[in-house]
């Protein structure tokens, strides 16, 4: 305790003891003029003292003493107090009965002290009251254990103390309704553990404010922070849409749920042949819907029911639905690939398998990548397919696909069959060229000749068999017997070369013969954004051929050879092409 304030009490205690009047049993006699005779009363007995304190403080505590004395009276009545077995300090001196002492036991550690009451009465007699054992609490404290956020029924509820001195402490759990701050004794008082069961279903359903108090007989040493919990022990509403009947392939199945408190947390959607119930899907957030794939089901007759649950474990079960025909049926359907190019009227065929009935099969098509289909035909009996004229179509690049229908109205959709072309436009020749890699006015090593084509050319039909590789070949020259009339041809070593004749509109000298040995070679190049198939001879030695009898450019005129198709197989047309761009002196 406050040393300072003790010394203090102790030495006030001493004054007002030395001012006090005292009593004994001597007789005193004087003699005067007159004779006269004084006797002084006597008081021998002790004043009674009774104390009166808690057994467990905090702060500021007091403590009253009540001092009685029939004779003399009560001249003044002290509180003292002492660690047990130490000196004794006294606490207070009041000159009146009963005496109320308040005293600060912040000052001083937890722990057990002891406390007494001394009474003084005008003849000096003391008397002592019984030693009272208080035990100061200034630094306990008291935890609640956090609930959960929302809860329902019977709640377990627990505190955690701390406290080295309140032996006899106990644990008062309170609730309020949320922010009034009115409370009310849940369970207590209770011993470590501090743990009990809260029936919420005592109370109406709402937000609360939980506490924990520690307290000792009558003195609370700690209160905990409050922690706030939903009361939720109303079901929720739910009620399930009737799904239909017969299902087959992924359904939807739809509920409404409600619930005026804690929310719905979840609805899950549950299917039964019988008496047992399996959950099909769930669904956790509004709206209460959710997909299941029937095909997990064996095909046969259902009851479906949803079960919603909301946030505090609260559960309701709709109304069943029964009746309800679970029907699948497996099936598979894949569009032959009708090549990469089309033209004219072509077939598309569908292979199927079903473990039921087709209904039919339709064929569709979209423009590449864009997946808007459109039907191109319908087929109800097997085998499954139909024409398409490609004639009826823009030219480009389309998307075809397959899709079966049984009879209980499930589809299954075939993969695409991707960028397949539409091309009824007959190709023809674009441009022929010649590069000088010799001599200017010969026929030499190192001049090419180029044709170029319209669009993409089958190359097998220009020479059998042909990838476009480099190959053997021979070029002719063939004197027209005129002025400016010489003619070149690309000839096969052992195989027709389907090129045709170019005229040269030059009149070569030739003076060893009319063929030069050559390679051709093809590519595909984009010209004036166009894909185009370009076939080359490249001249390998120089042929017997001497200069022209003419000086200065002159125009090439390819007539291209018939039997020559595009990739679509559509016929070369065979119209004669002249040299494009400026003119050069060729070979």
């Amino acid at each position: 305790m406050n040393r300072r304030v003790l010394v203090a009490l102790a030495a006030l205690s001493g004054v007002l003891a030395l001012g006090t009047a005292q009593f004994s049993s001597a007789t005193f006699t004087s003699q005067s003029g007159s004779t006269a005779t004084v006797a002084a009363s006597s008081d021998w007995t002790r004043p009674t003292v009774t104390l009166s304190v808690p057994s467990t403080v905090t702060g500021t505590a007091s403590g009253t003493a009540t001092a009685t004395d029939a004779e003399s009276g009560i001249a003044a009545v002290q509180l003292q107090g002492r660690v047990a077995g130490g000196d004794w300090v006294t606490l207070c001196t009041q000159a009146k009965s009963p005496a109320t002492c308040s005293y600060d036991t912040a000052t001083v550690a937890d722990g057990t002290y002891e406390v007494r009451a001394l009474a003084t009465d005008a003849a000096g007699n003391t008397g002592t009251s019984d030693v009272a054992r208080v035990t100061v609490v200034n630094r306990a404290a008291v935890t609640l254990d956090r609930p959960a956020s929302v809860v329902r029924g019977d709640v377990s509820l627990g505190a955690s103390v701390s406290t080295s001195s309140a032996t006899d402490a106990t644990v008062r759990l309170e609730r309020s309704p949320a922010g009034a701050g009115t409370w009310t004794t849940v369970c207590g008082p209770l011993a470590s553990p501090y743990s009990c069961t809260w029936a919420t279903t005592s109370v109406t359903n709402g937000s609360y404010d939980l506490r924990a108090v520690l307290v000792s007989g009558s003195t609370v040493l700690a209160t905990s922070a409050t922690e706030r919990v939903l009361v939720d022990n109303a079901a929720p509403s739910v009620t399930l849409a009737n799904p239909g009947s017969p299902l087959s392939g992924t359904r939807t199945f739809t509920a409404t749920a409600t619930d005026a408190h804690s929310g719905v947390a979840q609805v899950a959607v549950q299917h039964s042949t019988g008496s047992s119930w399996t959950t099909l899907c769930t669904a956790t957030a509004a709206p209460w819907s959710c997909s299941a794939d029937t095909r997990t089901l064996a095909n046969g007759t259902y009851s479906f029911r949803a079960v919603a649950t909301d946030v505090a474990g609260n559960t309701t079960t709709s109304a069943s639905i029964t009746g309800r025909v679970v029907s699948n049926v497996v099936s598979t359907v894949t569009l032959a690939d009708p090549g990469a190019n089309l033209r004219g009227t072509v077939t598309l065929t569908a292979a199927t398998t079903t473990t039921g009935s087709i209904a039919k099969v339709v064929v569709q098509r979209a423009p590449a990548g864009s997946g808007t289909w459109t039907d191109v035909c319908t087929d109800t009996t097997s085998p499954y397919s139909c024409s398409l004229d490609t004639t009826r179509l823009a030219e480009g690049a389309y998307d075809l696909r397959a899709v079966l229908t049984d009879t209980q109205g499930a589809t299954v959709t075939s993969a695409v069959v991707a960028d397949r072309t539409v091309d009824n436009t007959a190709p023809r020749g674009y441009d022929v060229q010649t590069t000088n890699g010799g001599a200017a006015g010969r026929i030499d090593a190192g001049d090419t000749m180029s044709f170029t084509f319209s669009e993409r050319i089958d190359l097998g039909s220009v020479l059998s068999g042909w990838d476009g590789s480099a190959v053997a070949v021979q070029g002719r020259v063939t004197d027209d017997w005129g002025f400016r009339s010489n003619t070149f041809q690309v000839v096969g070593r052992s195989a027709t070369v389907r090129l045709g004749s170019v005229q040269l509109n030059e009149d070569f000298t030739i003076l060893f013969g009319n063929t030069v040995n050559g390679t051709l070679s093809a590519e595909t190049v984009t010209v004036d954004g166009v894909a185009r198939t370009v076939v080359t001879i490249r001249i390998e030695s120089s042929g017997g051929f001497g200069m022209t009898t003419v000086d200065g450019p002159a125009t090439l005129e390819w007539t291209p050879a018939s039997g020559v198709t595009d990739l679509a197989g559509n016929p070369l047309d065979t119209a004669v092409v002249t040299e494009r761009g400026a003119l050069d002196r060729d070979f």
